[in-house]
């Protein structure tokens, strides 16, 4: 079976068919690096990290782009608010993307570029537009002209008509039309400013994408992928200028992952449930949370609690004991021949629908179903007195492929030692005299997480394994 995947363009599933046989070139728009990522942002590095792990499964060569928005409104104010630069605030936070999303189990890219390393080719991009009449200057700014790519609003589905009605000018734009988008922002005072044929100043947001993947990939990329919030502007504009330019389709397939609620509320600063990666992964194990945001289709939304990322550790941990107990039962295995075909056919069978779940639509979801359908069959077969090393070997090579597609690993967490346990819990007794109550709670839960039982007494805090 071909892979299907549903195209946002189309709004329905294609069979993947790249544009080169065997190589597939996708561009993800990546995070603006003025802080520690949430788990909104967590989720498309996630997502598509599985996505590109897949197509390598099934024998791509994938070329993996996504950019860094290392200079835009955000990181202007964060600077100020630190009292530090652009660039200082960028760096500090790509790295820490890095180390976030490595502890998620996510690959680096095969390029990451950055809008400020990338500046000529941006810039250059948009002189071309100007000079075919798609964009225009206004007292230093640049404007994409939108009426006169007559395509405009064909990835999210509305017509300009439609899109009209809640057009509007913001203070200081300086555009012929409501509908026009920027390309270049003259720079104000005390801002981080480049050089260009329009004055100085910096890009605006979507031309980073169209120019970046175009020198890193080419005119036509096979996959373009993000949130679902990136659809529109952000993406329908990227179409609008890289299309103008060119003459040519832009990306073949447009993917995009569903939104994350927070106790069923959509996550916001206002509602103060924001999440940020940088938090969660020093509580829980950061599998844990990969393997929660795979239980659920990419398309779909998925709901974030306590109580849904407690019972996700419980649910990987029983395949993981699966796995634990194969490699253990090993050693009394013997070289038994009798009936080792047909228990390594049904281990193949599950291969097989694992793939089937893959190849419709990346359903992860499904593909986890497959899994402890496995484990509930290997669970089955350890009851047998008399095992062959040629099942059991069977069992756990098909455990540790089908997870590393899925990014998951298999080893046990390790347990803590002692002296470990009573630093926590000294840190713990500090930060209740301190009236740290949130850190205290905190170092609870994260012991509890671990298997250690505290029991406060009058004479101290006792600890057990449990």
């Amino acid at each position: 079976m071909a892979i299907q995947l549903y195209n946002t363009l189309t709004r329905k599933k294609e069979t993947f068919v790249p544009l080169e046989e065997g190589k597939v070139k996708m561009y993800v728009c990546g995070p603006t690096v003025y802080n520690y990522i949430h788990i909104g942002n967590a989720r498309p590095a996630i997502v598509f990290d599985t996505v590109r792990r897949y197509l390598e499964y099934r024998g791509y060569d994938v070329n993996y782009v996504s950019n860094f928005t290392d200079v835009d409104d955000k990181l202007i104010r964060a600077a100020n608010e630190l009292h530090s630069d652009v660039p200082t605030i960028a760096n500090r936070f790509i790295e820490a993307y890095f180390e976030d999303v490595s502890a998620l189990g996510c690959k680096k890219a095969d390029v990451h570029p950055r809008v400020m390393e990338n500046m000529d080719i941006i810039i250059d991009f948009i002189s071309q537009l100007v000079e075919k009449g798609y964009a225009y200057e206004s007292e230093g700014d640049v404007y994409f002209r939108t009426r006169s790519f007559e395509e405009y609003g064909k990835l999210s589905h509305q017509s300009i008509d439609d899109l009209q009605v809640g057009a509007r000018i913001e203070v200081g734009e300086k555009k012929q039309d409501d509908l026009d988008f920027a390309l270049w922002k003259a720079a104000k005072e005390g801002e981080i400013f480049w050089d260009s044929p329009w004055g100085p100043g910096r890009p605006g947001w979507h031309i980073e994408c169209s120019a970046m993947a175009k020198k890193y990939l080419g005119e036509t990329i096979d996959i373009h992928a993000g949130g679902q919030d990136l659809t529109f502007p952000h993406h329908e504009n990227e179409i609008a200028q890289s299309e103008a330019l060119s003459g040519k389709t832009f990306a073949r397939y447009w993917m995009h992952n569903g939104y994350i609620n927070i106790d069923n509320e959509k996550m916001s600063k206002s509602l103060g449930n924001f999440v940020l990666v940088h938090d969660i992964i020093k509580q829980i194990n950061p599998q844990v949370l990969r393997f929660f945001m795979l239980s659920v289709h990419y398309r779909n939304p998925i709901n974030y609690s306590q109580e849904l990322l407690e019972s996700t550790t419980a649910a990987l941990e029983r395949l993981k004991t699966s796995y634990q107990n194969l490699k253990h039962r090993r050693e009394a295995s013997a070289n038994l021949t009798q009936n080792n075909q047909e228990w390594l056919e049904k281990i193949k069978a599950h291969r097989d629908e694992f793939i089937d779940a893959m190849d419709d639509d990346f359903n992860t979801a499904k593909a986890i179903s497959v899994l402890f359908e496995l484990s509930k069959l290997a669970n089955y077969y350890l009851i047998e007195k008399n095992t062959a090393i040629e099942v059991i070997d069977a069992f756990t090579a098909q455990f540790e492929e089908l997870f590393a597609v899925l990014g998951l690993t298999l080893e046990q967490q390790e347990e803590l030692l002692d002296e470990e346990i009573d630093a926590l819990i000294e840190q713990r007794i500090q930060a209740r005299k301190n009236r740290n109550f949130q850190l205290a709670d905190q170092i609870r839960d994260q012991l509890k997480d671990m298997n250690i039982i505290l029991e406060d007494t009058p004479q101290g805090t006792r600890w057990k394994r449990g």
